[in-house]
């Protein structure tokens, strides 16, 4: 299984009791879903690399920002103590899914980038997020990046399956 395939849920950052828990900085949109009882995670030597070990969830509650997660089959603090630093990962085939006009990051990247016209002006490179709105920075062929807000004025028509997106160049974007 390549990594390029797996999704990051969190990262075990300590242990928490006696008992076996663990404490998870997560690191998705959807802590309800990975976090819930019954839910199977992969645990990942992130240094070490080689094939991840399947865990289930027994329970997880949310604490200071962070998840305290029970896994089954794990019951004392030395059965746990060596996973620190671990992460947790999903299958790509695992995602959730989204609503209508919702994107995952990953899927966005990489995208060419037209406008309404037709003319090419690059692809995504990245996504930034400084606050009300997301920013799609575009690599064009020649010269600097371009900076489009992710709105509705902008963004005209996305097609994640053609790796498209279709824009409106307001005023001032050039």
């Amino acid at each position: 299984m390549s990594e390029q395939q797996l999704l990051n849920v969190g990262k075990i950052v300590n242990t928490h009791g006696v008992r076996g828990e663990i404490k998870v900085w997560p690191q998705t949109d959807f802590p309800e879903v990975r976090f819930r009882a019954g839910s199977r995670l992969l645990l990942v030597n992130p240094e070490a690399g080689g094939q991840p070990a399947e865990v289930e969830v027994v329970s997880a509650r949310e604490q200071k920002n962070m998840f305290v997660v029970r896994l089954k089959g794990w019951d004392d603090i030395n059965q746990v103590e060596k996973y620190k630093g671990w992460e947790l990962k999903v299958e790509a085939a695992d995602r959730v899914e989204l609503e209508e006009d919702e994107y995952y990051l990953s899927d966005i990247v990489g995208c060419a980038v037209v406008t309404e016209e037709g003319e090419a002006l690059g692809f995504v490179k990245e996504i930034l997020s400084p606050g009300a709105n997301d920013v799609w920075v575009v690599k064009r062929p020649k010269g600097g990046d371009l900076l489009l807000p992710y709105i509705d004025e902008v963004v005209k028509e996305v097609d994640i399956a053609a790796r498209k997106v279709k824009v409106h160049l307001m005023e001032g974007l050039l």
